[in-house]
């Protein structure tokens, strides 16, 4: 979301073309800050409420330029230094304060919060949403819902916008009251807009993320704003016209854009930017809008609005982090998102942007020197994560990656763990037989992938790490296989050759060989991290896609090649391949469903990686079948 680019109050106050406070804009940004809030509760509200980004962007061109318009400057170095001072003052410590809260609690939270900080660190140098697109984020996807950062994307935008505008303004003779310079500024922004619009237009259609998060697509947007007080300036009659479009019917009009489906994503954006800088120009004295959006109590929810943005996505996902979003708490959180904004209002945004400096260059390099110890503090605090994380600790072992794992006990109960992903997801299963039964462990788990979908990835998973330790394989050695089985199409039959050569080199050095069974799936089951339960997560064993179940039959269906194939390698070396069925521990032989949570909590971590307490489950049965 634009920032309010100037204070607004009587003490500094932004002007219209006419030189006066126009007190109805911000309660344009009020509207368009209620908008986001209603879309961000719960899309299904108002599916295209996040437009009202869109419209403080309009917002923020127009009072940007209407701030500069007959700013009095000794030179280009006084005019510079005196906005980017201002821009500091403006947005910075509210900024910082909002990331260093945030970035404790959601380490008190979140067992696994790095990539949310690196966002919130990048956000402090107006660069959150490069990171985003960089990180190939959706907007519009769950997992942005549990990010506390990602809403600054647009503050990215507006800084980097910054960069350029005062450029613009100085050089085209507009910042220097030059006879021409409204009209090269008009045609300078009118060619950036147009060639702006066609790359967001174009942009959308083969690269969303790019179209949404990055400026130069967004330009148009904030420039429309500027075109509008330009217009006003050049031409009396634009203005006139203007003025008599009814301003009801306009709010009307974005009221409807805005239950738009997403879908509708280019037209909506469009829509709403060019009906913002329509509506700026009509909100006239004597008419019922203009007592609406100036009346005390919306004006002054625009005053905080850029608080409020801040921390209404800060409390919201916290909020989704521990006792989650409900009809019977939305007001207590609302009532919150409205605190923490007054007080960021009061005593942050308004001390700072009032406070009289005679130095740009000293207020600039304190401001640098703040974002960087925020920058440090952020990054400290990530450092903390485990000592400030609330819940069960359980859930960094959940969340913890195995790759590789070399644990040292009996040699004669050597166990070689070789697969995917999934071969990593028994890790603390192994670490327990290594601690608990002095097996000795070693694992090779090649990240994330598809078995079985074609012969590199099976050389990758098996036949690697076994000619790595062909040499030293011994009778007294155990291989187990366990992999991904779920991209495995139904009709064809897998490619078992990997796993036939690791039955023949166990069968001539005597060893054994464990394939594992599949492990059952859930498309839709939201990753441990997200559904795992705490004393302050009471109701996230109910939150949406945590629990997940399927009908057993629909799995063994699924699953008929593979264990056909596994029964067909097993009867070819009999003596040699052994097989272990985690599924039936999982989901028990005559349930008629299996589901992805027990009476004590989560199976799985994720749509299909058990979890650390699964794993566990599994050990009687797996001990079993290795003494034998």
């Amino acid at each position: 979301m634009a920032s309010p680019p100037n204070a607004n109050t009587p003490g500094n106050i932004p002007k219209s073309s006419k030189g006066r406070y126009r007190p109805e804009i911000d309660g344009l940004r009020a509207f368009a800050v209620v908008a986001v809030i209603i879309n961000h509760f719960n899309k299904n509200l108002l599916p295209s409420g996040y437009l009202g980004v869109d419209i403080f962007f309009v917002i923020s061109g127009y009072v940007i330029t209407s701030s500069l318009s007959g700013r009095q400057s000794k030179n280009f170095l006084d005019f510079l230094t005196g906005f980017y001072e201002r821009r500091i003052k403006r947005l910075v410590p509210a900024l910082a304060v909002f990331l260093i809260s945030l970035s404790v609690l959601i380490c008190m939270t979140n067992p696994n919060p790095g990539r949310y900080l690196q966002a919130g660190v990048y956000s402090l140098f107006g660069m959150s949403n490069i990171f985003l697109y960089r990180d190939s984020t959706n907007y519009f996807a769950q997992s942005t819902e549990l990010n506390p950062f990602t809403h600054t994307w647009s503050l990215g935008v507006e800084e980097q916008f910054y960069l350029l505008f005062p450029f613009l303004i100085w050089f085209s003779g507009f910042g220097r009251q030059a006879p021409r310079g409204a009209r090269n500024l008009f045609f300078w922004i009118g060619a950036m807009t147009v060639a702006s619009l066609t790359s967001f237009i174009y942009l959308y259609q083969v690269n969303q993320p790019a179209a949404y998060f990055l400026m130069p697509p967004r330009f148009w947007e904030m420039a429309a704003g500027c075109l509008i007080f330009i217009g006003f300036q050049r031409r009396a009659r634009i203005e006139q016209a203007l003025e008599q479009v009814p301003p009801l019917l306009i709010v009307a009009a974005m009221v409807g854009v805005m239950f738009l489906p997403i879908s509708a994503a280019v037209p909506a954006t469009i829509s709403i930017v060019v009906l913002s800088a329509i509506l700026i120009s009509c909100l006239k004295n004597g008419t019922a809008a203009f007592r609406f959006f100036s009346h005390e109590k919306v004006v002054f929810i625009g005053l905080i609005s850029y608080s409020l943005y801040l921390w209404h996505w800060g409390v919201l996902v916290i909020s989704r982090w521990t006792i989650g979003i409900h009809l019977w708490s939305a007001p207590f959180q609302l009532l919150l998102m409205i605190l923490l904004a007054t007080l960021s209002y009061k005593y942050i945004e308004t001390p700072f942007r009032l406070a009289k400096t005679k130095r740009p260059l000293v207020a600039i390099l304190v401001g640098v020197i703040a974002l960087c110890l925020s920058a440090v503090s952020m990054l400290a605090i990530n450092s903390m994560r485990r000592s400030l994380f609330l819940g069960d600790r359980q859930v960094f072992d959940d969340n913890r990656l195995y790759r590789t794992l070399q644990l040292k006990g009996d040699s004669r109960r050597r166990l070689l763990v070789f697969g995917d992903s999934h071969a990593g997801a028994i890790g603390s299963l192994l670490e327990n037989l290594n601690e608990k039964n002095n097996f000795s462990i070693i694992m090779h788990a090649r990240g994330a992938g598809i078995a079985n979908a074609n012969t590199d990835n099976n050389n990758d998973f098996i036949n690697k790490p076994l000619e790595q330790y062909a040499s030293s394989l011994s009778p007294n050695d155990t291989i187990l296989i366990v992999l991904n089985y779920q991209h495995s199409n139904p009709q064809e039959s897998p490619d078992f050759s990997a796993i036939e050569n690791a039955a023949e080199m166990a069968r001539l050095k005597g060893a054994r060989l464990i394939l594992f069974r599949p492990i059952p799936y859930f498309n839709n089951l939201r990753p441990y991290i997200e559904c795992y339960q705490s004393w302050f997560r009471p109701f996230a064993r109910d939150q949406t896609n945590c629990v997940a179940s399927k009908r057993r039959s629909e799995f063994t269906s699924q699953f008929a090649n593979i264990i056909d194939n596994q029964n067909r390698i097993a009867a070819k070396y009999r003596g040699t391949v052994y097989i272990y069925d985690p599924f039936s521990i999982l989901c028990p032989i005559g349930s008629k469903y299996c589901t992805s949570q027990d009476k004590k909590g989560n199976l799985f971590k994720d749509s299909n990686h058990i979890s650390s307490r699964a794993s566990l489950k599994l050990k009687g049965s797996l001990l079993e079948l290795l003494e034998r």
